[in-house]
C-alpha cells in the first residue's frame, strides 16, 4: 500500500494517476473527497482529512509500505515552522509507529549552502526533511528549483500586458522543473524498495534558464511579445500580503527569492540523474499556452 498526500495538488495528483496505472494499491489523504475525480475515487482507498492531524495519519498509515509526503500550501500560517515543521510532527512520529518502509518527500534545493540558514520557505523545507528522517524511515528528499508550473499564477498578466514578476536578476540562468517531472521521479522511489538512508534527490530540468530566457521562449511559442519585469523584495511583499498571506509567510517567500539570487539554486552539480526530460519550450507548448487559451 502506498499513501499520497495532497492528491488532489497538481504533483499529488499526477503521483496518484502514475501509480494507479503501474497497478498499486494507493491509499490518498485528501481534506475533501469530493475534490477527487470520480475515476480515481473509485480505485484508492480514501482517508478524509488534513494530514498534519495526528489520527489522520494514523489510519492512513497503517499498514502503509510508502508514503508521499508534500506539505499543502498554507498562505495564512503563523510561521514558516508552523507551515513545514509542526505541520509534519504528527506524521513524522507515526511513521515508525506503523512500521512505514520508505518516505519520499517534496523539498528544496539549497541543504549545506550560506543561504540555506535564511531563506524562507526553503528553510522550513529543510527543516521538515530533518524532522522526517529522524524518524529513522528511509526518507528521499525531492529537492526542487522553482516549478515551471509556477508561472500559472501570471497567467493574466502573461496574457495582458504581456509581463511576469520576481524579485531574482532576470540575468541569473537556474534551473526549474515541470511538476510532471516531479511527479515521475516520485513515483520511481514509492515503488523502488532498494533504497535506504536518507538524502536528497535533485529534480533540475534539463537546462538552467534565466528569466529573460523564459520571456524570449513564451514570446517564440505564445505569439506576442512577453517580458519580465524585476520588482523589489518590499513589492513582493505588498503583493502577498495583499492577497491575504499572513506577514511571516510573505517574508519566508521574499526570503527565499533573495536566496535563490544569491545562487541557492545553483548549487546542486547537474548529472545524468538529476536532470529531467521537460524542456521549458515544450512546457509552455504542453500547459502555459493551453492555459492562456481557456
Amino acid at each position: 500500500m502506498i499513501v499520497v498526500t495532497t492528491p488532489t495538488g497538481d504533483i499529488g495528483r499526477q503521483v496518484v494517476g502514475h501509480l494507479l496505472q503501474q497497478g498499486e494499491q494507493v491509499r490518498v489523504v485528501v481534506r475533501d473527497p469530493d475534490r477527487l475525480a470520480p475515476e480515481v475515487r473509485e480505485h484508492v482507498e480514501v482517508i478524509g482529512g488534513s494530514h498534519g492531524d495526528a489520527g489522520v495519519v494514523d489510519r492512513a498509515f497503517a499498514g502503509a509500505e510508502a508514503v508521499f509526503w508534500l506539505v499543502p500550501p498554507n498562505p495564512q500560517a503563523a510561521s514558516v515552522e508552523a507551515a513545514y515543521v509542526d505541520f509534519s510532527r504528527p506524521a513524522s512520529e507515526a511513521l515508525t509507529r506503523h512500521g512505514v518502509r520508505r518516505v519520499v518527500g517534496v523539498t528544496a534545493l539549497g541543504r549545506g549552502t550560506p543561504q540555506a540558514a535564511h531563506a524562507g520557505f526553503v528553510t522550513g523545507s529543510l527543516a521538515m526533511d530533518e524532522l522526517m528522517a529522524s524518524s529513522g524511515v528511509p526518507y528521499r528528499a525531492l529537492a526542487m528549483p522553482s516549478f515551471m508550473d509556477n508561472l500559472l499564477r501570471s497567467v493574466a498578466t502573461i496574457r495582458d500586458p504581456g509581463v511576469f514578476f520576481s524579485p531574482i536578476s532576470g540575468d541569473r540562468k537556474l534551473p526549474s522543473c515541470a511538476t510532471r517531472d516531479i511527479a515521475a521521479a516520485a513515483v520511481r522511489l514509492l515503488v523502488d524498495g532498494g533504497w535506504t538512508g536518507f538524502e536528497d534527490s535533485p529534480v533540475l530540468g534539463p537546462e538552467d534558464l534565466s528569466f529573460d530566457d523564459m520571456a524570449q521562449i513564451m514570446t517564440e511559442v505564445l505569439g506576442w511579445p512577453v517580458q519580465f519585469q524585476r520588482i523589489t523584495p518590499e513589492a513582493l511583499r505588498e503583493r502577498l500580503t495583499g492577497f491575504g498571506m499572513s506577514d511571516a509567510m510573505a517574508a519566508g517567500m521574499v526570503d527565499m527569492a533573495v536566496a535563490k539570487d544569491l545562487g541557492l539554486d545553483n548549487a546542486a552539480p547537474r548529472t545524468s540523474e538529476s536532470t529531467t526530460p521537460t524542456s521549458f519550450r515544450q512546457w509552455c507548448e504542453d500547459v502555459l499556452e493551453p492555459a492562456l487559451s481557456d
